[in-house]
Formats: C-alpha cells, sequence, structure tokens
C-alpha cells in the first residue's frame, strides 16, 4: 500500500514540475504547436473531390422500378440472358449482379411501376420462364444526354 502511495506521489509530482518547466520557458500550458505535412492538404483536397463525386452521382439516382430477367446459379446462363437483352433490347441497360450462389440479371431503369410492365410483356416473349418486376435504386439520364442522343 505504502508503494502505491509513494508512486502517486511520485506522478503527482513530476506533473507539477513539468508545469513548471512549461512556465518558466514562456509557454502558456494550453497552447499547442502543429507541425503539419503538407501532403495532408493534397489528400483532403483529393478525399473532397471524391466526395463532390459521390454526391453528384447519387443525385443521379432514385427510387424506382428495373425488371428481374434471370435469377440462376450458372453463370453461362447468366450470360445469355444478358446477350439476348442487348439484342432484343439495345435501348435498355443491364445489370448482373453476384448473390451467393445466384446470378441476378436486372435490366431497364423504370420510373412508374406502368412503364416497367409494358417491358415485362415484351420480355416474357423472349424469356418464357418469367420476368418479375423489382423495386431497386434507378439510374436518371442526365438532360444533356438525352438531347445528345437525340441529334
Amino acid at each position: 500500500m505504502a508503494n502505491l502511495d509513494n508512486m502517486k506521489f511520485f506522478l503527482l509530482m513530476s506533473a507539477l514540475f513539468s508545469f513548471q518547466i512549461l512556465s518558466a520557458q514562456g509557454m502558456d500550458s494550453t497552447s499547442v504547436v502543429v507541425h503539419k505535412d503538407p501532403r495532408m492538404e493534397i489528400l483532403s483536397k483529393k478525399q473532397a473531390s471524391v466526395n463532390a463525386a459521390v454526391k453528384k452521382a447519387s443525385a443521379r439516382s432514385m427510387k424506382g422500378y428495373r425488371l428481374l430477367v434471370v435469377n440462376t446459379t450458372k453463370r453461362d446462363e447468366a450470360m445469355d440472358a444478358k446477350t439476348k437483352v442487348y439484342t432484343y433490347f439495345p435501348e435498355l441497360k443491364s445489370y448482373m449482379v453476384y448473390q451467393t450462389p445466384y446470378f441476378k440479371l436486372k435490366a431497364g431503369n423504370f420510373k412508374t411501376r406502368e412503364e416497367a410492365e409494358k417491358y415485362r410483356k415484351s420480355f416474357l416473349t423472349v424469356f418464357p420462364k418469367g420476368v418479375f418486376i423489382l423495386n431497386d435504386t434507378i439510374e436518371l439520364k442526365l438532360e444533356k444526354d438525352s438531347e445528345s442522343s437525340e441529334q
């Protein structure tokens, strides 16, 4: 027990001694000197640009609908379906997602369920096993993109 008291006394005295040395050197005990690496400024600017790009990309998306074309464990089957989507529906964008153990092929960016339903009926002629409408986050076309594609 006496050892613990001696240790506390020693730590208290060393803290007071350090405080007196700082005061004697004219430094305030609350001041802090920071030496900044110039590379940190470059990194912070780069991170800010990445954050801006992510925010801009997320502004181009919204809740909508996609068609689930294929849900299979066979990669080749999913790739064949993707080829068919590009062949028969070149105006639609397709998305292949792998969620163990399934390959899921989704197609389209539909704002309304009615729009998705029209395409679903067309898809059934190419994919007779069934095509389903899913709620999903869709990509929005920028107005500049749609104007340039019309010209």
